[in-house]
């Protein structure tokens, strides 16, 4: 073990000391007057670079903020380049002082520094603004710093010494050897694949849902099988890529499966409960649904849960598990038309008739409630101290609410009974008392 481990130390900083030796080598060379003065010049339009930058942030700053009626996108990326603002000025200027020694200068060396430098800060220009197409920060920022310092190494002729110094930084397992380099490597192209799959996936996940020829449920079936076939193979040919062996990996997350087959039978289920959900079209987004206490319509269909919105504005998370075993009620499953029975009680001088007649007209009457089918109005039970109706109608909305509705038809029966003279009855009790009755506990009291 002694023996492979010096080996291994003395190879890295073999490796170490060549790539040192090539950054020694470079800076020797800027040492040479007609290019230090190049440097030099660089350097002063970094400062001028940085000065027009911040006398250019603010009024930039107020010109966004007055874009009115702008999309999205348009502004984040105006947020974007003005965060880039001093790179982006910098590089406008050392091109422009590489034309003017162009015009000046016939020799290339007299302005060979500023054109390596423009190119370098092209470059960093470039990878920033294409990095955001990397939506996850963490890895967006490994992609970033990645293709930076690969860029900067090429361009200065030292990434071949770079990529010596860590191949050398490995570890071996057996036959498999993992390095530095081919960390670094796979997690640049990874994201960057990464980045391409999301692109993909969302540019078919809206010419999916803008297909009308398609139902919503094998709409969403749909995408979620792209995403995941996308974002899969990106991430195995990623590791393939960089001369990850699959052989190996394919045991082990067959090891792993196993294993978390086990602990997560929760979320097995619900993943696969999701599938049935979205294959069986039992529930779509925009269906309006009753589980348990929960009312309201569907949001999304997740591949753990189902996002269901009520009328107050709170969102529900319900694992599919419980829409698959649980009682469901969707509200426009087949169809969206939905009956309301409203109870309530008139005296008895009143004709029947007369309140059912009025009963129906005053739901008619009310908005939302449909005409065809008619509501419908009838004597349903001789309580104690009213005649009980029911009142049956028909509304085609129910995502808009039906407390409110069925506010709504009560207020309108308040208003037509009142105006007709119809008298809605509360229980009465009479309460006798017996001279008898209070005479014999009277006498039972002196008695004890």
């Amino acid at each position: 073990m002694d023996g492979e481990f010096q080996v291994w130390l003395e190879s890295w900083i073999q490796g170490a000391g060549g790539f040192w030796a090539a950054v020694a080598f470079f800076f020797r060379g800027l040492m040479l007057p007609f290019r230090l003065y190049q440097v030099g010049l660089a350097l002063l339009l970094l400062a001028v670079a940085w000065g027009l930058s911040r006398l250019i942030d603010r009024r930039l700053e107020a010109w966004i903020r007055a874009r009115e009626g702008w999309s999205t996108w348009q502004l984040r990326w105006l947020i974007l380049l003005r965060r880039r603002l001093p790179l982006l000025v910098f590089v406008v200027l050392i091109w422009a002082a590489v034309g003017a020694f162009m015009l000046v200068y016939q020799f290339p060396s007299r302005r060979q520094v500023l054109v390596l430098v423009a190119t370098i800060a092209t470059a960093w220009l470039v990878i920033r603004l294409a990095g955001q197409i990397v939506r996850n920060r963490i890895l967006r920022r490994i992609v970033v710093w990645s293709m930076t310092i690969f860029a900067t190494l090429y361009y200065l002729g030292l990434n071949d010494e770079a990529a010596g110094m860590l191949d050398g930084f490995a570890v071996s397992f057996g036959d498999f050897r993992l390095s530095a380099l081919t960390v670094l490597k796979a997690l640049a192209v990874t994201g960057l694949l990464f980045a391409g799959a999301r692109i993909v996936s969302h540019t078919l996940a809206r010419r999916i849902r803008g297909n009308a020829d398609i139902s919503p449920s094998v709409q969403e079936l749909t995408i979620k099988a792209v995403q995941v076939s996308l974002f899969g193979a990106a991430f195995f040919i990623g590791l393939k890529a960089v001369g990850f062996d699959l052989t190996g990996l394919a045991v082990l997350s067959g090891a792993i499966g196993v294993g978390l087959g086990f602990g997560l039978q929760k979320v097995v289920s619900n993943l696969v409960s999701g599938v049935i959900i979205l294959m069986d079209k039992s529930v779509k987004p925009g269906d309006v649904i009753s589980l348990g206490e929960t009312f309201g319509w569907i949001n999304t269909l997740g591949a753990r849960y189902v996002s269901v919105v009520t009328r107050d504005g709170k969102e529900y998370l319900i694992p599919n598990e419980d829409l698959i075993t649980g009682q469901v009620v969707n509200w426009s499953h087949s169809n969206d038309l939905v009956r309301l029975d409203l109870k309530f009680g008139v005296a008895y001088g009143d004709d029947p008739h007369k309140v059912r007649a009025i009963a129906i007209k005053a739901a008619t009457g009310a908005p939302r409630v449909l005409t065809d089918p008619a509501a419908v109005c009838h004597i349903v039970n001789f309580g104690d101290s009213s005649v009980d109706y029911v009142l049956r109608f028909w509304i085609r909305d129910p995502a808009a609410g039906l407390t409110n509705i069925r506010g709504t038809v009560y207020l309108a029966l308040w208003d037509a009974f009142k105006e007709n003279d119809i008298s809605i009855p509360f229980p009465q009790r009479e309460v006798r008392v017996l001279n008898d009755a209070v005479a014999v506990t009277t006498s039972a009291r002196a008695v004890d």
